[in-house]
């Protein structure tokens, strides 16, 4: 094997684990640690390890974060706190049905004292547009649910969107719940709300994506796949996998 060769994949395995076990920093920690955070969110931090998973994304200071999907805004609250009053935080949800009855709730969070750097863009989530590019889009849990039959998402056109939603340079994080290799994605996105990690790879790389690392933080090697995400045997303990993504600079 040539030696530039070896010295390139020695280079991608440092990488990635560097990326994946750095210590996260003290404004990753001190948003944790924040006290306007609810309870509800306080009690899952053990499982989810929002430390680990936001130092892994690499989000700082007076940066432009995107949540994308942002569900009750658990994720949402500690960016706002990291990026701080000169970062922004964009909460992208689906715009609402003309017969919607609720509301979605990161516009409650978004409206909450100590988070007026949390912008709700509403529209289209399988093509998404924000207000200016962002440094950092995250999605977790999520990108499953753009194959819902439902949606009627073209995945192509959907990440091609949050390509170019980025700045160049940028990073796209997938966090999700995995699927078994192979298995059929109707079924699993529909069904068992999963999805293979290999194929999220090949799909975002077909749209100019260039894979960057995976933090195992999260992964569970006792989960076999095979249960919904939501069985109470299960829940909260998912076999989960996080990418990270770069919009390459040229």
């Amino acid at each position: 094997m040539k030696m530039s060769l070896i010295l390139a994949l020695v280079a991608g395995i440092a990488a990635t684990s560097l990326s994946a076990y750095a210590k996260p920093s003290a404004a990753i920690i001190a948003a944790v640690a924040d006290k306007s955070r609810p309870e509800a969110d306080t009690k899952r931090d053990a499982d989810r390890k929002p430390a680990d998973m936001v130092e892994f994304a690499g989000i700082k200071r007076g940066q432009t974060v995107a949540d994308f999907l942002p569900g009750g805004g658990y994720f949402t609250r500690i960016f706002a706190k990291v990026v701080g009053p000169k970062g922004t935080v964009f909460a992208v949800i689906n715009a609402p049905a003309p017969n919607a009855t609720k509301q979605n709730p990161i516009l409650a969070v978004a409206a909450e004292p100590g988070y007026d750097n949390i912008k709700v863009v509403e529209g289209n989530v399988g093509a998404i547009n924000l207000p200016g590019k962002a440094d950092v889009i995250w999605t977790s849990q999520n990108y499953h649910d753009l194959f819902l039959t439902r949606f009627k998402v073209d995945i192509a056109v959907a990440n091609r969107s949050i390509f170019y939603a980025l700045k160049p340079g940028g990073y796209f994080i997938v966090l999700d719940h995995a699927a078994a290799a192979g298995a059929p994605l109707v079924q699993t996105a529909n069904t068992l709300h999963r999805i293979d990690p290999a194929l999220v790879r090949s799909q975002l790389e077909a749209a100019g994506f260039k894979f960057i690392g995976e933090s195992k933080v999260l992964a569970n090697p006792e989960d076999d796949h095979t249960k919904m995400v939501f069985d109470p045997t299960l829940r909260g303990h998912t076999d989960q996998f996080i990418y990270k993504f770069q919009r390459p600079r040229s």
